[in-house]
């Protein structure tokens, strides 16, 4: 299996299809890369090179016990593109990912990145505080660390019911569509998954939003029970200078894996990548 190694020696996993201009995707949280599969045959089925790395902590890569944070990730992130020496690459981040992807353009610069792409994604901040009322409270991030460590197997298949708006009336979200959630988010150690909570929830990533300097695609579903939109997309938007946004209405956080949502996605996703 073909492996980069970051900076601390961590080895990190990743898939590659395909040629022709790259389209790197970073994961959401408990997940893998597996579950941008569609989009990485998408890309590569039209022309595109696509890349997809399992974020430390689980999958295929190296199980740290310090690191779980989004400054190691984006690093990560930086050593997967340096060693493939990628170049004019289109960076698509979903729900952590896209906080990884933000915080790779804010520290590393955009000097091999030619467009972004932000899906349910955690920027600016989900915490809730004065200057962010609209973010949740602690205790929302508290009791998903409890369930990480209490009984993860079983919290997952809950989990997975909000996440792809399968607790929705009309959900036409498949079994095996949440198995699947289950089955990828158990390869995940849970050290790295408990860690990730404070990752994903306390990260404040407005400063890197600010520094964004290519064109971004911003979309969301305005049915994410995972990532409130008032709180990331709707934000987030105003603070990129070249942006799209866009809004799939009764759409869930997990739209990428959801066939009612993901053919919209799909197509301006190529879309973007071709404009």
């Amino acid at each position: 299996m073909p492996f980069v190694t970051a900076k601390d020696g961590t080895e990190i996993f990743y898939k590659d299809w395909g040629s022709g201009q790259p389209v790197v995707f970073s994961h959401g949280w408990p997940l893998t890369a597996d579950a941008w599969d569609p989009q990485l045959k998408l890309m590569a089925d039209n022309g595109f090179r696509a890349i997809a790395h399992d974020r430390r902590g689980g999958g295929r890569s190296g199980q740290t016990w310090q690191g779980n944070d989004l400054d190691t990730y984006s690093d990560d992130l930086a050593s997967l593109i340096e060693t493939l020496n990628l170049r004019d690459a289109i960076l698509v981040g979903h729900s952590t990912g896209g906080g990884e992807v933000t915080r790779y353009i804010g520290t590393h610069g955009s000097s091999r990145v030619a467009k972004a792409v932000l899906l349910s994604a955690i920027p600016p901040l989900m915490l809730k505080t004065d200057a962010n009322p609209e973010g949740l409270p602690i205790e929302v991030f508290d009791e998903i660390r409890a369930g990480v460590a209490r009984d993860r197997s079983q919290f997952y298949k809950d989990l997975s019911a909000a996440f792809y708006g399968a607790n929705r009336d009309g959900s036409t979200v498949s079994q095996g569509t949440r198995d699947e959630f289950w089955l990828l988010a158990m390869s995940v150690g849970i050290k790295g998954a408990y860690d990730c909570v404070a990752a994903f929830s306390e990260t404040d990533l407005t400063e890197d939003l600010k520094r964004f300097d290519v064109p971004t695609l911003i979309a969301q579903g305005d049915d994410d029970q995972i990532v409130p939109i008032v709180a990331s997309g709707n934000k987030s938007s105003q603070l990129v200078k070249d942006v799209v946004f866009k809004v799939y209405p009764g759409a869930p956080h997990g739209l990428s894996m959801v066939p009612a949502f993901a053919e919209r996605f799909n197509k301006d996703l190529l879309d973007f990548a071709r404009s």
